[in-house]
Protein backbone atom coordinates (compact mmCIF):
# COMPACT_ATOMS: atom_id res chain seq x y z
CA UNK A 1 0.00 0.00 0.00
CA UNK A 2 1.51 3.49 -1.01
CA UNK A 3 1.00 5.26 2.43
CA UNK A 4 1.03 8.98 2.14
CA UNK A 5 3.09 10.68 4.95
CA UNK A 6 5.12 13.56 5.04
CA UNK A 7 8.81 13.23 2.95
CA UNK A 8 10.63 14.49 6.46
CA UNK A 9 8.87 11.96 8.60
CA UNK A 10 11.72 10.05 10.39
CA UNK A 11 9.43 6.65 9.56
CA UNK A 12 10.54 6.82 5.95
CA UNK A 13 13.49 5.99 6.17
CA UNK A 14 13.00 2.98 8.27
CA UNK A 15 10.45 2.28 6.28
CA UNK A 16 11.85 2.37 3.05
CA UNK A 17 14.77 0.63 4.32
CA UNK A 18 12.06 -2.38 5.35
CA UNK A 19 10.79 -2.36 1.65
CA UNK A 20 7.91 -0.87 2.89
CA UNK A 21 5.84 1.06 0.41
CA UNK A 22 6.09 4.81 1.03
CA UNK A 23 4.89 7.56 -1.40
CA UNK A 24 5.95 11.12 -1.64
CA UNK A 25 3.82 13.92 -0.97
CA UNK A 26 4.33 15.38 -4.44
CA UNK A 27 3.84 11.70 -6.37
CA UNK A 28 0.31 11.31 -4.52
CA UNK A 29 -0.98 14.70 -5.58
CA UNK A 30 -0.53 13.66 -9.12
CA UNK A 31 -2.69 10.97 -8.79
CA UNK A 32 -6.14 11.30 -9.60
CA UNK A 33 -7.78 8.96 -6.97
CA UNK A 34 -9.44 10.03 -4.19
CA UNK A 35 -6.95 8.35 -1.05
CA UNK A 36 -8.31 6.82 2.21
CA UNK A 37 -7.93 9.02 4.94
CA UNK A 38 -6.69 7.70 7.96
CA UNK A 39 -6.07 9.36 11.59
CA UNK A 40 -4.31 8.12 13.89
CA UNK A 41 -4.36 9.19 17.50
CA UNK A 42 -1.04 8.04 19.19
CA UNK A 43 -1.41 8.40 22.86
CA UNK A 44 1.85 6.56 23.52
CA UNK A 45 4.97 8.68 24.40
CA UNK A 46 7.37 7.18 22.48
CA UNK A 47 5.44 8.45 19.51
CA UNK A 48 8.00 7.93 16.59
CA UNK A 49 8.18 4.15 17.84
CA UNK A 50 4.27 3.47 17.80
CA UNK A 51 3.74 5.69 14.29
CA UNK A 52 6.37 3.93 12.40
CA UNK A 53 4.54 0.20 13.99
CA UNK A 54 1.04 1.01 12.30
CA UNK A 55 2.70 1.99 9.14
CA UNK A 56 4.34 -0.74 8.51
CA UNK A 57 1.37 -2.41 8.51
CA UNK A 58 -0.98 -0.10 6.88
CA UNK A 59 1.53 -0.78 4.20
CA UNK A 60 0.61 -3.85 2.26
CA UNK A 61 -2.27 -3.47 0.22
CA UNK A 62 -2.45 -1.33 -3.12
CA UNK A 63 -5.00 1.24 -1.50
CA UNK A 64 -3.89 4.93 -1.60
CA UNK A 65 -3.85 6.02 2.15
CA UNK A 66 -3.53 10.27 3.47
CA UNK A 67 -2.39 9.46 7.02
CA UNK A 68 -3.09 12.39 9.71
CA UNK A 69 -1.21 11.82 12.80
CA UNK A 70 -3.19 13.37 16.15
CA UNK A 71 -2.13 13.63 19.67
CA UNK A 72 -4.28 14.80 22.83
CA UNK A 73 -4.25 18.53 23.37
CA UNK A 74 -4.78 17.83 27.45
CA UNK A 75 -1.66 16.48 28.51
CA UNK A 76 1.89 16.93 27.22
CA UNK A 77 4.00 13.90 26.05
CA UNK A 78 7.50 13.48 27.73
CA UNK A 79 9.35 11.79 25.04
CA UNK A 80 8.41 13.59 22.16
CA UNK A 81 9.29 17.14 21.60
CA UNK A 82 7.03 20.42 21.20
CA UNK A 83 8.89 20.89 17.53
CA UNK A 84 7.84 16.88 16.60
CA UNK A 85 4.70 17.66 17.25
CA UNK A 86 4.31 20.83 15.80
CA UNK A 87 5.61 19.38 12.64
CA UNK A 88 3.93 16.11 12.60
CA UNK A 89 1.28 16.11 14.53
CA UNK A 90 -2.69 17.95 15.05
CA UNK A 91 -4.11 18.35 17.81
CA UNK A 92 -8.13 17.72 17.49
CA UNK A 93 -9.06 20.81 17.41
CA UNK A 94 -7.05 21.17 14.06
CA UNK A 95 -9.28 18.43 12.77
CA UNK A 96 -12.67 18.10 14.04
CA UNK A 97 -14.17 19.90 10.95
CA UNK A 98 -12.91 16.87 8.74
CA UNK A 99 -14.20 13.42 7.68
CA UNK A 100 -12.41 10.37 7.56
CA UNK A 101 -12.33 6.98 6.27
CA UNK A 102 -10.62 5.49 9.21
CA UNK A 103 -9.49 6.28 12.87
CA UNK A 104 -6.86 4.36 14.60
CA UNK A 105 -6.55 5.41 18.50
CA UNK A 106 -3.55 3.24 20.01
CA UNK A 107 -2.89 2.34 23.29
CA UNK A 108 -1.46 4.14 26.38
CA UNK A 109 0.65 3.54 29.89
CA UNK A 110 -2.26 4.69 32.13
CA UNK A 111 -4.34 0.83 32.14
CA UNK A 112 -3.90 0.87 36.07
CA UNK A 113 -5.58 4.22 36.23
CA UNK A 114 -9.63 4.27 36.39
CA UNK A 115 -10.36 5.38 33.57
CA UNK A 116 -11.78 9.04 34.41
CA UNK A 117 -8.53 9.52 36.50
CA UNK A 118 -6.44 9.47 33.12
CA UNK A 119 -5.83 13.38 32.34
CA UNK A 120 -7.44 13.33 28.86
CA UNK A 121 -10.49 11.24 29.45
CA UNK A 122 -12.80 14.31 28.95
CA UNK A 123 -11.16 14.90 25.33
CA UNK A 124 -10.91 10.93 24.62
CA UNK A 125 -14.80 10.68 25.04
CA UNK A 126 -15.48 14.02 23.31
CA UNK A 127 -13.34 12.24 19.89
CA UNK A 128 -15.19 8.78 20.19
CA UNK A 129 -18.29 11.03 20.11
CA UNK A 130 -17.20 12.23 16.79
CA UNK A 131 -15.64 9.39 15.20
CA UNK A 132 -19.77 8.07 15.49
CA UNK A 133 -20.60 10.49 12.95
CA UNK A 134 -16.99 11.79 10.96
CA UNK A 135 -15.22 8.59 10.70
CA UNK A 136 -16.61 5.45 8.95
CA UNK A 137 -14.67 2.45 11.02
CA UNK A 138 -12.17 3.24 14.48
CA UNK A 139 -9.83 0.73 15.52
CA UNK A 140 -9.02 1.01 19.40
CA UNK A 141 -6.05 -0.53 20.44
CA UNK A 142 -5.35 -2.16 23.40
CA UNK A 143 -6.22 0.35 26.47
CA UNK A 144 -8.04 2.25 23.84
CA UNK A 145 -10.02 -0.75 22.95
CA UNK A 146 -10.89 -1.01 27.10
CA UNK A 147 -11.72 2.48 27.01
CA UNK A 148 -14.33 2.63 23.89
CA UNK A 149 -15.29 -0.72 25.17
CA UNK A 150 -15.94 1.29 29.02
CA UNK A 151 -17.56 4.23 27.26
CA UNK A 152 -19.74 2.71 24.57
CA UNK A 153 -21.31 -0.53 25.82
CA UNK A 154 -19.92 -0.06 29.93
CA UNK A 155 -17.74 -2.91 29.90
CA UNK A 156 -15.42 -2.71 32.74
CA UNK A 157 -11.74 -3.88 32.54
CA UNK A 158 -10.38 -5.69 35.66
CA UNK A 159 -6.96 -5.76 37.06
CA UNK A 160 -4.85 -8.87 36.13
CA UNK A 161 -2.87 -10.35 39.28
CA UNK A 162 0.37 -10.91 36.46
CA UNK A 163 1.03 -8.87 33.62
CA UNK A 164 -0.08 -10.41 30.51
CA UNK A 165 3.14 -10.28 28.71
CA UNK A 166 4.25 -12.66 25.66
CA UNK A 167 3.11 -13.66 22.61
CA UNK A 168 -0.18 -16.04 22.72
CA UNK A 169 -2.35 -18.11 19.95
CA UNK A 170 -6.02 -17.16 19.50
CA UNK A 171 -8.68 -18.79 18.00
CA UNK A 172 -11.08 -17.22 15.10
CA UNK A 173 -14.57 -17.55 16.53
CA UNK A 174 -16.62 -15.37 13.62
CA UNK A 175 -15.09 -17.33 10.53
CA UNK A 176 -17.64 -15.21 8.27
CA UNK A 177 -17.03 -11.59 10.06
CA UNK A 178 -15.00 -9.78 6.58
CA UNK A 179 -12.58 -8.86 9.32
CA UNK A 180 -11.34 -12.54 9.98
CA UNK A 181 -10.90 -13.30 6.05
CA UNK A 182 -7.88 -15.56 5.52
CA UNK A 183 -7.44 -16.42 8.97
CA UNK A 184 -5.62 -19.45 10.33
CA UNK A 185 -7.89 -21.45 12.76
CA UNK A 186 -5.17 -20.59 15.10
CA UNK A 187 -2.89 -17.90 14.76
CA UNK A 188 -0.18 -15.66 17.37
CA UNK A 189 -0.52 -11.88 18.69
CA UNK A 190 0.98 -10.20 21.47
CA UNK A 191 -0.03 -8.87 24.77
CA UNK A 192 1.62 -6.38 26.64
CA UNK A 193 -1.10 -5.23 29.62
CA UNK A 194 -2.06 -5.34 33.39
CA UNK A 195 -5.46 -5.40 32.79
CA UNK A 196 -8.58 -7.13 30.78
CA UNK A 197 -12.23 -7.24 29.38
CA UNK A 198 -14.32 -10.02 30.12
CA UNK A 199 -15.89 -12.49 27.93
CA UNK A 200 -19.14 -12.61 30.23
CA UNK A 201 -19.69 -8.53 29.88
CA UNK A 202 -18.84 -8.47 26.53
CA UNK A 203 -22.08 -11.30 25.76
CA UNK A 204 -24.27 -8.32 27.99
CA UNK A 205 -23.68 -6.59 25.13
CA UNK A 206 -24.31 -9.10 21.73
CA UNK A 207 -27.37 -6.99 20.28
CA UNK A 208 -24.86 -4.03 19.84
CA UNK A 209 -20.95 -6.27 19.76
CA UNK A 210 -19.42 -9.59 18.89
CA UNK A 211 -16.41 -11.44 20.10
CA UNK A 212 -14.19 -12.44 16.62
CA UNK A 213 -11.31 -14.16 18.28
CA UNK A 214 -10.08 -14.90 21.82
CA UNK A 215 -7.29 -16.95 23.56
CA UNK A 216 -7.95 -19.34 26.37
CA UNK A 217 -4.75 -17.82 28.00
CA UNK A 218 -4.82 -14.56 27.22
CA UNK A 219 -8.62 -13.92 26.73
CA UNK A 220 -10.37 -11.58 24.31
CA UNK A 221 -8.84 -10.34 21.71
CA UNK A 222 -10.88 -9.10 19.09
CA UNK A 223 -14.70 -7.59 19.53
CA UNK A 224 -16.35 -5.60 16.66
CA UNK A 225 -19.77 -3.95 16.41
CA UNK A 226 -22.12 -5.90 13.95
CA UNK A 227 -21.10 -3.19 11.42
CA UNK A 228 -17.86 -3.16 12.02
CA UNK A 229 -17.45 0.35 12.40
CA UNK A 230 -15.56 -0.18 15.83
CA UNK A 231 -12.81 -2.60 16.22
CA UNK A 232 -11.44 -2.94 19.46
CA UNK A 233 -8.24 -4.97 19.64
CA UNK A 234 -6.95 -6.26 22.89
CA UNK A 235 -2.99 -6.93 22.25
CA UNK A 236 -0.37 -5.70 19.79
CA UNK A 237 -0.42 -7.25 16.36
CA UNK A 238 1.38 -4.09 15.33
CA UNK A 239 3.98 -4.69 17.52
CA UNK A 240 8.02 -4.79 16.38
CA UNK A 241 9.63 -8.15 16.44
CA UNK A 242 11.82 -6.72 19.46
CA UNK A 243 9.40 -4.54 20.99
CA UNK A 244 8.29 -7.05 23.83
CA UNK A 245 12.45 -7.76 24.58
CA UNK A 246 13.00 -4.01 25.07
CA UNK A 247 9.66 -3.55 27.46
CA UNK A 248 11.45 -6.82 29.57
CA UNK A 249 15.10 -5.87 29.99
CA UNK A 250 13.49 -2.22 30.82
CA UNK A 251 11.45 -3.50 33.49
CA UNK A 252 14.63 -5.74 34.51
CA UNK A 253 16.97 -2.79 34.78
CA UNK A 254 14.26 -0.56 37.02
CA UNK A 255 14.23 -4.00 39.14
CA UNK A 256 10.52 -3.94 38.32
CA UNK A 257 8.48 -7.68 39.10
CA UNK A 258 8.60 -9.11 35.64
CA UNK A 259 8.04 -12.47 34.12
CA UNK A 260 9.75 -13.43 30.89
CA UNK A 261 7.21 -12.83 27.83
CA UNK A 262 5.62 -15.84 27.14
CA UNK A 263 6.40 -18.15 23.80
CA UNK A 264 8.72 -15.14 22.68
CA UNK A 265 12.44 -16.58 23.13
CA UNK A 266 13.88 -19.65 22.30
CA UNK A 267 13.55 -22.04 25.11
CA UNK A 268 12.38 -19.21 27.34
CA UNK A 269 15.67 -17.70 27.09
CA UNK A 270 16.04 -14.07 27.06
CA UNK A 271 19.92 -14.13 25.50
CA UNK A 272 18.75 -15.67 22.44
CA UNK A 273 17.02 -13.54 19.46
CA UNK A 274 13.09 -13.78 19.57
CA UNK A 275 10.89 -15.54 17.19
CA UNK A 276 8.23 -13.68 15.26
CA UNK A 277 5.22 -15.41 14.54
CA UNK A 278 2.58 -12.93 14.60
CA UNK A 279 3.45 -10.78 11.57
CA UNK A 280 1.64 -12.47 8.73
CA UNK A 281 -1.54 -11.88 10.49
CA UNK A 282 -0.73 -8.54 11.53
CA UNK A 283 -0.82 -7.45 8.04
CA UNK A 284 -4.21 -9.44 7.22
CA UNK A 285 -5.55 -7.58 10.34
CA UNK A 286 -5.04 -4.14 9.04
CA UNK A 287 -4.70 -4.97 5.65
CA UNK A 288 -8.53 -6.68 6.05
CA UNK A 289 -9.89 -3.84 7.93
CA UNK A 290 -8.87 -1.25 5.28
CA UNK A 291 -10.22 -2.93 2.42
CA UNK A 292 -13.55 -4.50 3.80
CA UNK A 293 -14.20 -2.60 6.82
CA UNK A 294 -13.05 1.04 5.28
CA UNK A 295 -11.97 0.91 1.35
CA UNK A 296 -15.33 -1.04 0.39
CA UNK A 297 -17.83 0.53 2.77
CA UNK A 298 -16.67 4.05 2.97
CA UNK A 299 -19.11 6.33 0.81
CA UNK A 300 -16.91 8.37 -2.15
CA UNK A 301 -18.04 11.29 -1.29
CA UNK A 302 -16.63 11.27 2.19
CA UNK A 303 -18.90 14.22 3.09
CA UNK A 304 -21.71 11.81 3.36
CA UNK A 305 -19.93 9.70 6.51
CA UNK A 306 -22.90 9.60 9.32
CA UNK A 307 -23.32 7.71 12.35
Amino acid sequence: MPVKIPNTLPAVKVLTKENIFIMPENRAASQDIRPLKIAILNLMPDKETTETQLLRVLGNTSLQIDISLLYTASHSPRHTSKDYLKEFYHTFDQVKNEKYDGLIITGAPVENLPFEKVDYWKEICGIMDWANDNVYSTMYICWAAQAALYYHYGVKKYQLDEKMFGVFPHKVLKPNNKLMRGFDDIFYAPHSRHTEVRRSDILKNKQYIEILSESDESGVYIVASHDNRQIFVTGHSEYDSTTLDKQYKRDVAKGLPIAVPKNYYPENDPSKKPLVNWRCHANLLFANWLNYCVYQETPYDISMIHK
